[in-house]
């Protein structure tokens, strides 16, 4: 695990003393501090460095994308591929699109904050592990956003020894950074996922990642097709990964038991980050605290109008494992990520050690005394504060639409979100069980 480091969170809420948030030593070479036009994250470059040299365009007219080696096949496709953005309440969105949430740099670096604490919380980029005697030579990123999770997956591909693979990102806007620039066989192609066929070959890739598309893609029959087309890109043998988040916060139960027949690598993961493995007998709760029953309410009811789902973990093991004709070895790993220190958990610390329930007599000592009123060690607490961020920050790039289901004017939204931050960051709300829960599911082409 990458050591911890801090900055403060650059959030819409005026709360005094905002609390610090994490960031480790991976994030570093993602600064995202500029943009260009087109609102592509500029890399932190050496201006000494070469240039890139341009890329030749030739047209693909049958495919309707921009890529390094494809262009759009209507004039239509052009206008909305290079005039794609369009601004509202002072955020910058997709025009035109049903994707719900913004496409600015706050939003880019939410996403790149969640993909670093979901690589975190697994401890590695990729679910499945690659072979050595069929070694991975293309990987595809679709809606790839930054590349961020390309750009940590080439370095954890290269830690194995998987030296000479590339990577594809594809996207509705070109938001990603150069690759090429960190030493990446990188190859960024333009195209809207609604249209089919994906402006690839059949069996071209020889691993398939799609992450955080339950809000690009709708329920029904679009979500149909883009996972038809993911396994028509992969190879036979391939391997098809899905990672995603539930927008629903649920409350995990004290001491939920540990799932019958775990992997012992991957529990030790999840004991040593502070997380929970989630299986079927993992009990759970309504939500307990009332700011987030509010936001669980709104989401719902936002995200169903959309047709996106708002608990997208719980329909993804159903939808591969119908796919028995392409896809087998169907495996998955969910885990809960609780929001801050549990009060269970506190007072389980407690009656390890006594002596910290006795109040005044060990507060004038208790500065002395490292770690003295939590149970989590100091990365487990910074990933737990990572997840309540990527919460906050979630609502708030959701606010135009949750204002809207919840009736709520400018000035009483702002009232409501300056009592959840109070509430969340200051008076540690989420101490009852309150989780946020990912996912990743593994299979493999036949």
């Amino acid at each position: 695990m990458a050591e911890w480091t801090l900055y403060r969170y650059a959030g819409g809420s005026s709360v005094n003393n905002t609390p610090i948030r994490p960031k480790t030593a991976e994030a570093k070479q993602w600064d995202l501090t500029t943009t260009d036009a087109l609102g592509r994250t500029i890399s932190n470059v050496s201006s000494n460095a070469p240039p890139v040299p341009p890329m030749p365009v030739p047209v693909d007219a049958a495919r309707g994308s921009i890529s390094s080696n494809s262009t759009q096949s209507t004039r239509e496709d052009s206008a909305v591929l290079s005039n794609p953005f369009v601004l509202r309440h002072g955020r910058r969105y997709l025009r035109d699109l049903s994707y719900p949430l913004p496409c600015d740099l706050p939003e880019l670096q939410r996403q790149n904050l969640h993909t670093l604490l979901a690589t975190s919380i697994f401890g590695r980029p990729l679910g499945s592990t690659p072979s050595a005697e069929n070694p991975p030579k293309k990987v595809l990123d679709v809606a790839c956003g930054s590349g961020y999770w390309s750009s940590l997956c080439h370095e954890y591909l290269s830690g194995l020894g998987f030296t000479n693979v590339s990577f594809t990102g594809l996207d509705i806007v070109p938001v990603a950074s150069d690759l090429r620039r960190q030493g990446i066989d990188w190859r960024f192609v333009q195209h809207d996922l609604r249209k089919v066929p994906l402006p690839f070959d059949d069996g071209e890739f020889d691993i398939v990642v799609m992450k955080d598309m339950s809000m690009v893609v709708q329920l029904g029959t679009s979500s149909q097709r883009m996972l038809d087309e993911a396994m028509r890109v992969l190879k036979p043998g391939g391997t098809l990964e899905i990672w995603e988040t539930d927008h629903i916060i649920r409350s995990i139960l004290p001491h939920p038991p540990p799932p019958p027949g775990k992997n012992p690598n991957e529990y030790a993961v999840a004991v040593s980050t502070g997380t929970f493995l989630i299986s079927p007998s993992t009990p759970f709760a309504e939500v307990q605290n009332k700011y987030l029953q509010d936001s669980n309410t709104w989401i719902q009811d936002a995200l169903d109008k959309k047709k996106f789902s708002p608990t997208p973990c719980a329909r993804i093991s159903q939808m591969l494992l119908q796919e028995t004709e392409t896809l087998y070895d169907v495996r998955n790993r969910r885990v809960a990520i609780p929001l801050g220190e549990l009060r269970w958990e506190r007072e389980a610390a407690s009656d390890r050690h006594p002596t910290r329930r006795r109040g005044s007599e060990v507060g004038k000592s208790r500065k002395n005394i490292p770690n003295m009123d939590t149970s989590l060690n100091e990365e487990q607490a910074a990933l737990r504060y990572t997840a309540l961020l990527v919460v906050i920050q979630m609502i708030e790039s959701l606010e135009p639409l949750l204002k809207e289901v919840s009736g709520k004017n400018q000035e009483e939204w702002q009232r409501w979100w300056g009592w959840m931050m109070t509430n969340l960051l200051e008076q540690k709300g989420a101490s009852n069980g309150e989780a946020l829960e990912m996912g990743v599911w593994m299979c493999r082409r036949r």
